[in-house]
């Protein structure tokens, strides 16, 4: 008897601390996307793909590699300048449309640092809130980042469990110093609202090989995946 009121309060208490929202969300170009509850925060469940702030204004589209690096101003592309990549992966912005502050759709933002943080520690199975593991750069915790990843999508076998169905992909990135496209299949880059200085912002990474995830900054001009939470 008591053995099954301990797995019915288990029960419980995972259907409170992750679930599927009963509602889609929808961006300004119509895109619908899935979300999840993690923790105290309700996060899309896939990459940003809009084209539009949500004031209506276009995005700025750039596929010459000589224009992205230099360019200082908000402005997304497809990996490879490839526009189907849109429907899997999403899209790669710079930081500069980050901090238009108007990416998301209306009542959600693109996490900040600390928010990315709280993620984690709510994710991982060993480091949790107010651990100072949070705080170091490269690569951190013990299994968030196999917990986060997608079951597919990985070279080498280089997957996740997915059990929040956050479902994370290796999309890669631009590159701000030569416009290239790197590291689609082994790589996933995700900004955060935060930046550090003039130049550089708070971002996160997994990688195919690793368990755990990667915080560290780089340059604004970075082509980065998106991914936004719901406003409280």
């Amino acid at each position: 008897m008591i053995k099954s009121i301990i797995i019915a309060w288990v029960l419980v208490l995972m259907t409170i601390s992750w679930s599927y929202s009963q509602t889609n969300l929808k961006d300004i170009d119509g895109n619908i996307y899935k979300t999840i509850v993690i923790g105290n925060y309700e996060w899309m469940a896939e990459n940003l793909k809009v084209t539009h702030y949500n004031t209506g204004e276009k995005i700025k589209k750039i596929e010459d590699k000589e224009i992205w690096k230099g360019c200082k101003s908000g402005a997304y592309c497809w990996y490879n300048n490839i526009d189907s990549n849109k429907f899997y992966f999403g899209a790669l912005y710079n930081w500069y449309a980050v901090n238009t502050q108007n990416l998301c759709p209306d009542g959600w933002r693109v996490p900040s640092d600390e928010e990315w943080k709280n993620l984690e520690s709510f994710v991982d199975s060993i480091y949790k809130t107010s651990n100072p593991e949070w705080n170091g750069i490269m690569s951190r915790g013990s299994d968030v980042g196999l917990k986060l990843k997608a079951k597919i999508g990985w070279n080498s076998e280089g997957g996740g469990t997915d059990i929040y169905k956050f479902s994370a992909l290796p999309y890669g990135e631009r590159s701000s110093n030569t416009g290239n496209f790197h590291h689609q299949g082994n790589n996933g880059f995700w900004w955060s609202s935060t930046d550090v200085d003039t130049f550089n912002a708070w971002y996160r990474c997994l990688v195919f090989f690793d368990k755990k995830m990667i915080r560290n900054i780089h340059p604004k001009a970075m082509g980065f995946s998106v991914r936004c939470i719901k406003e409280k």
